[in-house]
């Protein structure tokens, strides 16, 4: 593990914390590299059931540190800063590619990349003093960071997506939850506890069955309905030939809570 990143792991939830309160947890090149690495790494770890990312302090993640990444890269040639830009993009696409539930526990200020962290999660649970912000047409970049055009609308809409990638405004916590960013606001002494309750829940469902959902509802996206259709007849049948399954029947039938945590994801 790099500085800045913490990783504890219990009862089936690993819990990925940004680790630089004094910075509000502002991303590294190093912190960048390491991330893909360590999610794939959760996927092969199959004690874990559910990943939690956090920021450790008041904030959840500042976005890149302006004085060892934006400074840095100013004047560069095109292709390193390219080479930077597309590193980003793999975090996006290992949080994606997890076939575990991910809980964005977003206790502070979320903005620039660390906007994008929480929203490329599965669920977020907010602090009511959490702030959030795709700022990027701020300082003179493109709204189209980290993924943001293909996940945003997806979760807020077009309409408020395009406004929120336009403008680089800052949004409270109860307006993202107006438009759906996120899935709950809570009081900010109770952000961990919430996150923890709603993944202690998750570890005891099917794992299997729940990784198979993320997936499919990803692949969904580029998908009309005829094979959205035929790709969901197929990971039923999948599942269906799974323990979890025979578990799930036999629980309801003998009137008991099925117990999934005898299957590994």
């Amino acid at each position: 593990m790099v500085d800045g990143l913490r990783l504890d792991v219990a009862e089936g939830v690993a819990t990925l914390t940004l680790d630089r309160p004094d910075a509000l947890n502002a991303l590294t090149f190093e912190i960048y590299r390491a991330l893909p690495g360590v999610l794939a790494g959760l996927g092969e770890d199959r004690s874990v059931r559910v990943v939690v990312v956090t920021g450790a302090g008041k904030g959840f993640c500042s976005g890149g540190s302006v004085h060892e990444i934006i400074r840095p890269l100013l004047g560069r040639p095109v292709r390193e800063v390219y080479d930077f830009a597309r590193r980003t993009c793999d975090v996006i696409e290992a949080m994606r590619a997890l076939r575990r539930p991910i809980i964005a526990a977003v206790n502070g200020v979320a903005v620039g990349a660390g906007a994008m962290l929480a929203l490329a999660a599965d669920l977020r649970i907010a602090s009511a003093k959490a702030r959030f912000g795709f700022l990027f047409t701020r300082v003179g970049l493109s709204g189209a960071d980290m993924g943001a055009c293909h996940l945003l609308p997806r979760v807020v809409g077009l309409g408020n997506a395009t406004e929120l990638l336009l403008r680089g405004n800052l949004i409270g916590a109860e307006e993202a939850f107006r438009i759906g960013l996120v899935n709950r606001v809570v009081a900010p002494e109770a952000v961990q506890a919430e996150t923890l309750a709603l993944a202690l829940e998750l570890a005891r469902g099917p794992a299997f069955a729940l990784g198979l959902t993320k997936e499919m509802l990803d692949r969904a996206f580029t998908m009309d309905l005829r094979a959205a259709l035929e790709a969901e007849a197929q990971a039923q049948a999948l599942c269906m030939s799974m323990p979890e399954f025979q578990e799930g029947h036999d629980a309801f039938v003998e009137k008991r809570d099925p117990d999934f945590r005898r299957f590994e994801p």
